[in-house]
C-alpha cells in the first residue's frame, strides 16, 4: 500500500506529488496519457506560485527557463497604439513547468506511469483501492484526483460538476512559428469589427502561442482551427504582410465553461484542479488556482498522516480551498465578460491584455 495514489500528472499533480515525496510521504502518479506532451496550454505563472515551487526547490530553475518582463505590444485595424508592460509573474508554457516538475520528482525517486488508465475507485475506513483498465489493482491510503476537467475521479465518486458551458468555439488557439515576426513583444491586434489575434513568444522555444478569433464560414458557423485557418485570420486581422505562420504543432478550440464541482473530497478521496474546477482563461488564473489547490491539499494529507488524523483535519481541504475556488470563478467570469465587451466594440479593442489587477487570495 502506497500513502497517496495521484491520478493525473499535469500541474496540480505533479506539484502534489513533489510536496508529498519531499515530506517523506510514499507517492504515486498515475496518468492515461502514453507520455507527456509538448503544448504551451497554460503560459503564466503568479507570483503565489513561484512561492509554492520556491518551497520545491524549482524557482531558480523555472525563473531560468521564463520570462518575467514581456511587453504588450497592440495594434488596432492593423496600426501600432502602444507598448506596455505586463504585472508581476513569469511566462513560461506549461509543458516546461510539467517538466521541471517531472524532474524534480524523478530525483525524488517517482516516475511517472504512464498508460495507466483509472476504470474504479473502492474504498473504506483504512484505505482506497483504485482498479486500472489493464486489472492491476493499486492500494492506497489516500487518492487525490488530479486528471483534469473531464475527471474520470470525479465522475466515478458521482460528484456533480455544476456550471454552464457554451458549445460554440469562443477562441482558437495553437503553437506555431511566425518566422519574420518580432519575438520582443506579445502582439495583439485587434480590429474596428470586434476580431483579433494574439501571438505571444514563448521562451525557451522558436514558437508563438496563437490566440484568436474563429474564422467563421459563408453561413456564420466557425471554421474548424488548422494552419491554414489561422493564416487566413492573421492577414484579416494583423495586415502584416510577409509573414507566413508554419509548423503548427498544437491546434485547438477553446470553449467557455465555468463549472465547480459541488464538494472536493468524498472519504478518502479528493480533487484538485481542473477535475474540481473549470474557469474562463481572463486573469490566467486556471493553472495557478490549481497549484494552490495542491499545496493545501498536501498539507493536509500530511497532516493526516503524520498526526492524530480525525475528520477536522481532513475537512481542512474542502474548507478552505472551495470558498477560493467560488471567488475565482466569479472573478474570472466577471473579467472574460469585460474582455468579450471591450474586443467587439470598436475601439476598445486595445484595452485587452493580460489583466494586472490583483487576483482573490489563494488563485
Amino acid at each position: 500500500m502506497t500513502d497517496v495514489l495521484i491520478t493525473g500528472s499535469g500541474p496540480t499533480g505533479l506539484t502534489l506529488a513533489c510536496d508529498l515525496a519531499l515530506r517523506g510521504v510514499a507517492v504515486r502518479v498515475i496518468d492515461r496519457r502514453t507520455e507527456p506532451h509538448h503544448e504551451s496550454r497554460g503560459k503564466g505563472l503568479l507570483p503565489s506560485s513561484l512561492e509554492v515551487f520556491r518551497g520545491l526547490g524549482l524557482l531558480e530553475t523555472l525563473t531560468a527557463k521564463g520570462d518575467t518582463s514581456v511587453t504588450l505590444r497592440k495594434y488596432f485595424d492593423g496600426e501600432h497604439i502602444n507598448d506596455t508592460p505586463t504585472g508581476a509573474g513569469l511566462l513560461l508554457g506549461q509543458w516546461q513547468v510539467e517538466e521541471t516538475l517531472r524532474e524534480r520528482l524523478a530525483e525524488l525517486g517517482v516516475q511517472v506511469e504512464y498508460g495507466s488508465e483509472l476504470v474504479a475507485i473502492t474504498q473504506d475506513d483504512t484505505g482506497v483501492r483504485a482498479e486500472l483498465a489493464d486489472g492491476t489493482v493499486i492500494a492506497a491510503r489516500y487518492l487525490a484526483g488530479c486528471d483534469g476537467g473531464r475527471s474520470t475521479t470525479r465522475k466515478l465518486l458521482g460528484i456533480p460538476f455544476e456550471g454552464s458551458g457554451q458549445e460554440e468555439p469562443a477562441m482558437v488557439i495553437g503553437d506555431v512559428r511566425a518566422p519574420g515576426l518580432g519575438r520582443d513583444a506579445w502582439h495583439q491586434w485587434f480590429t474596428s469589427e470586434g476580431t483579433g489575434i494574439l501571438l505571444c513568444p514563448m521562451p525557451g522555444t522558436d514558437s508563438f502561442q496563437l490566440q484568436a478569433s474563429p474564422e467563421r464560414d459563408e453561413r456564420g458557423e466557425p471554421v474548424p482551427p488548422s494552419l491554414e485557418s489561422f493564416q487566413r485570420i492573421f492577414d484579416r486581422d494583423a495586415r502584416v504582410p510577409g509573414i507566413r505562420l508554419v509548423d503548427a504543432t498544437w491546434v485547438s478550440a477553446w470553449r467557455v465553461n465555468v463549472r465547480m464541482a459541488t464538494r472536493m473530497r468524498e472519504g478518502r478521496v479528493f480533487l484538485a484542479g481542473d477535475a474540481a474546477h473549470v474557469q474562463p482563461i481572463a486573469g490566467g488564473l486556471g493553472m495557478n488556482t490549481g497549484i494552490q489547490d495542491a499545496a493545501e491539499l498536501g498539507r493536509t494529507l500530511v497532516a493526516a498522516l503524520t498526526g492524530p488524523g480525525g475528520e477536522e483535519v481532513l475537512d481542512r481541504y474542502e474548507a478552505v480551498r472551495l470558498p477560493v475556488v467560488a471567488d475565482v470563478l466569479a472573478d474570472t467570469t466577471e473579467r472574460y465578460e469585460r474582455v468579450t465587451e471591450a474586443v467587439r466594440t470598436p475601439g476598445r479593442g486595445t484595452e485587452v491584455g493580460m489583466n494586472r489587477s490583483q487576483p482573490p487570495a489563494g488563485a
